[in-house]
């Protein structure tokens, strides 16, 4: 059944002024067109059968994103703000680039501002300078990992923030960022409305977990499996060549396991994928070390992918949070690397186990071709929705389609993998683990 959701995006008001970018209106004439303001996606292509798709609405459909004949801002008058917040990511500065550029050059926008060091930038207490940002500036970042502006988790003290906002005379802001920078995003938007400013806020999601909801794919994560495979393919080497040899690879994914199966099925040299998603027993006849003690006396190697989020309920408990308010994960990797060194012991077997953690290596890369088209056509879609006077409003493709997603819809729960779904089934048939690791009487 088609599920209802409010995918109503809010305007600052009507757009009235002529876009400066000269698109056609007409269909069929073999010139590039305007987004018009009443096209839509439908979310829930899946259907039952028999069931009446409903007429396209708010309710079931997203608005398309893109270029509009009419924009809300006069680009002459317009100072935009950029920043970029969280961890590091393939791709924050090729998002950057792209903002800038279509600013620049489509709209003729002049003011542009990098906010150093994530939400803290705005603050006095951090004294860190602003960036002026234009094409020269921007033009060879691409090829760079990481930020040009630098990150930073939590700072967000909003009343402070949307001060810096006025006295900069900001009337737009790009966010890049994951969960809390787009709880912070939200609740920056929700201040400039309490003193009725009219400032864009607009978000390009950023999470390399790809857990964001109604976010088709976040930039960063081809790049991240790419590089998770050059880590997993070197495992692999190391458990071939050893006799008895165990290769043991920690990935990111603090709640969800996308990166770790979509790893697993480009290799298919994996045995056992760990992920947040699916628990599963140490111990017991059924348990992962049970079979893996089956794999190497069949085989006398085996491949193992962990995501940092799995299995944290067999370690203590940290009980911290970081500055977003992410909950901090004990080393799930380390762990498994000594309980299976010990358990071999105890059972009288010569193991080699080699564990790897690529995490930050993969974090600070820049991103691959693939993420960098996707990057350059977010920040695109991000800078026709400001101008058009969209706000609190994340970029995002759904079936393939750029569209705007509510701030508050994409923050309302994680994006996870699902269990009883096709991803997982087919991990399952790639490594050909048991359906489950845990010992039920």
């Amino acid at each position: 059944m088609t599920k209802k959701y409010d995918f109503q995006v809010p305007s600052l008001g009507e757009a009235k002024i002529p876009s400066p970018i000269q698109l056609s209106k007409t269909y069929g004439d073999k010139i590039v067109n305007y987004v018009r303001e009443n096209e839509f996606i439908l979310y829930d292509v899946e259907v039952e059968n028999g069931e009446v798709l409903p007429e396209c609405d708010s309710s079931f459909c997203l608005q398309k994103s893109g270029p509009r004949d009419k924009i809300y801002f006069n680009p002459g008058h317009v100072h935009a703000g950029i920043v970029t917040c969280g961890g590091l990511c393939p791709g924050l500065n090729n998002v950057i680039r792209s903002i800038v550029r279509t600013l620049w050059y489509q709209y003729s926008v002049k003011r542009i501002t990098g906010i150093r060091n994530g939400y803290r930038g705005f603050l006095s207490a951090y004294n860190l300078p602003i960036m002026e940002l234009n094409p020269d500036v921007v033009d060879d970042i691409h090829n760079m990992g990481g930020t040009i502006l630098g990150s930073s988790r939590g700072g967000a003290d909003i009343s402070e923030v949307v001060d810096a906002i006025e006295r900069l005379n900001m009337n737009m802001l790009f966010t890049i960022g994951g969960d809390g920078t787009t709880k912070g995003a939200i609740a920056i938007a929700e201040e400039i409305e309490k003193r009725n400013l009219k400032v864009s806020v607009i978000g390009i999601p950023k999470t390399i977990d790809n857990d964001l909801s109604f976010i088709q794919r976040s930039f960063g994560f081809e790049t991240a499996v790419s590089k998770a495979v050059e880590s997993v393919a070197a495992a692999h080497v190391e458990a071939k060549d050893a006799y008895n040899g165990i290769g043991l690879v920690k990935l990111m994914g603090r709640e969800s396991g996308f990166i770790a199966a979509h790893t697993a099925l480009a290799m298919s040299v994996v045995n056992f994928v760990l992920i947040p998603e699916i628990p599963f027993d140490l111990e017991g006849a059924n348990g992962l070390l049970a079979n893996l003690k089956k794999r190497i006396a069949d085989k006398h190697r085996a491949v193992i992918i962990i995501a940092e989020g799995a299995g944290q309920e067999h370690l203590d408990a940290v009980n911290e949070t970081d500055q977003s308010g992410n909950k901090k994960m004990a080393n799930i990797g380390r762990y498994l690397n000594d309980v299976i060194a010990e358990y071999f012991e105890k059972e009288g077997t010569e193991v080699h186990v080699k564990y790897i953690d690529p995490s930050y290596l993969i974090r600070s890369t820049p991103a691959d071709p693939n993420d960098s088209i996707y990057c350059l056509r977010l920040g695109n879609h991000a800078v026709h929705a400001a101008m058009a006077g969209k706000t609190k409003a994340l970029i995002s493709m759904v079936n393939d389609r750029f569209v705007l997603v509510p701030m508050e819809l994409a923050v309302s729960k994680r994006n996870f993998v699902d269990p009883e779904g096709s991803i997982w089934r087919d991990v399952l048939q790639t490594t050909r683990m048991p359906l489950t690791m845990k010992n039920y009487d």
